[in-house]
């Protein structure tokens, strides 16, 4: 191998640049090989001429260990293979796989999430690409992995928000109700509410009831506890089970809005003050934790040397404090959202968190 390029894809977290970083280090300083940055994922490749860098040891010469998102930039608007240009669906597998053939790579390091991959996945069967793919979202719902870059990132702002709204629901006696991201995976709101010490955490994988919450709130009462937590995932589906989704002009959904639902059902059948926050983006937009950084390091310099092992069309993971490699086909088709038996449900239940409805 001569040249190997690297793209980030899908929504932006924190521990991008640490991962793009350490696959410079690994393959310049061990292996002697070209690195090229490709810019904006997928779409990069559809430029012509490429939009790409040659990285070299300036470009990391500054503060990019340290910054939020990824300096590549990425995009998570469409797939390539049904790319809507003129109101018409066209397959641009066939630009991406010669934009790959173009720059002379030997191999292609994908940092993105399960559909990232799948995408990837596609092309390399495709056009006879090498890839190696790292898992990154702040869902943490990759399979075969115990923990993808940004998830801790994400935890760790949600935490810091749940501090900071804790003072104010103490000091005017409310309930502060947290909306975090996780699509539909309650990782980030379980997680984030235990160490928060929320009150009550929802997650879609578990029912709850507007009656459960109001219990909840009603015995903190009678200790004269006069203020609570509320970490609510954007997935989380109103009592009937519909789903709260933002619709736009140009077709596409977001979900959001779960929080102000829950506040109104609240405020609607008690006298509980409640206030909503969404925290939003800036889940994804933060300086990476020390363990963001961390784990990212080592995946880049593993997945290097799986390119150079020949050992293609794998995802490398994060099992036991170890880092392992499985087929990318494994790695997509298992899904890990949160368990009944999960540890941390019951930490929650066990700290007294109402987290929903057993039987």
């Amino acid at each position: 191998m001569k040249k190997i390029g690297i793209l980030t894809s899908g929504g932006d977290c924190g521990g991008l640049n640490a991962a793009i970083r350490s696959i410079f280090f690994r393959a310049k300083f061990k292996y002697n090989v070209t690195v090229i940055g490709i810019k904006n994922g997928t779409s990069g490749l559809l430029q012509r001429p490429i939009d790409s860098i040659e990285l070299t040891q300036k470009t990391f010469s500054g503060y990019l260990l340290k910054q939020g998102g990824t300096f590549l930039g990425t995009t998570n608007k469409a797939s390539p293979l049904d790319y809507s240009k003129d109101g018409k669906i066209i397959d641009q597998s066939k630009l991406i796989i010669e934009g790959y053939h173009q720059l002379g790579l030997d191999g292609l390091i994908i940092i993105g999430g399960d559909g990232s991959m799948q995408i990837l996945q596609n092309l390399a069967k495709k056009g006879n690409l090498n890839i190696v793919a790292i898992p990154k979202t702040i869902d943490n719902d990759v399979g075969a992995t115990d923990s993808s870059i940004g998830f801790d990132t994400a935890v760790q702002v949600a935490t810091q928000a749940l501090d900071n709204l804790h003072s104010t629901a103490v000091s005017h006696s409310r309930s502060m109700i947290l909306e975090v991201m996780g699509r539909d995976a309650g990782h980030i709101a379980l997680s984030a509410g235990i160490a928060g010490g929320a009150d009550v955490i929802l997650i879609p994988e578990i029912k709850y009831t507007i009656d459960g919450v109001i219990k909840k709130l009603n015995e903190m009462k009678k200790r004269n506890v006069k203020h609570s937590l509320i970490v609510v995932a954007e997935a989380v589906k109103k009592e009937n089970g519909e789903k709260v989704i933002h619709k736009f002009k140009d077709g596409q959904r977001r979900l959001g809005g779960i929080g102000e639902y829950i506040a109104s059902e609240i405020m609607t059948k008690t006298d509980v003050e409640c206030r909503v926050t969404t925290l939003g983006h800036v889940q994804r937009g933060a300086p990476p934790t020390a363990n963001d950084r961390i784990l990212a390091s080592a995946f880049g310099v593993y997945s290097v040397d799986l390119l150079f092992k020949k050992k293609f069309d794998r995802m490398v993971g994060w099992k036991d404090r170890k880092i392992i490699d499985v087929p990318i086909t494994e790695a997509i088709k298992t899904y890990k959202n949160v368990e009944r038996t999960d540890p941390l449900v019951e930490t929650a239940l066990s700290l007294g968190v109402y987290i929903g409805e057993f039987k």
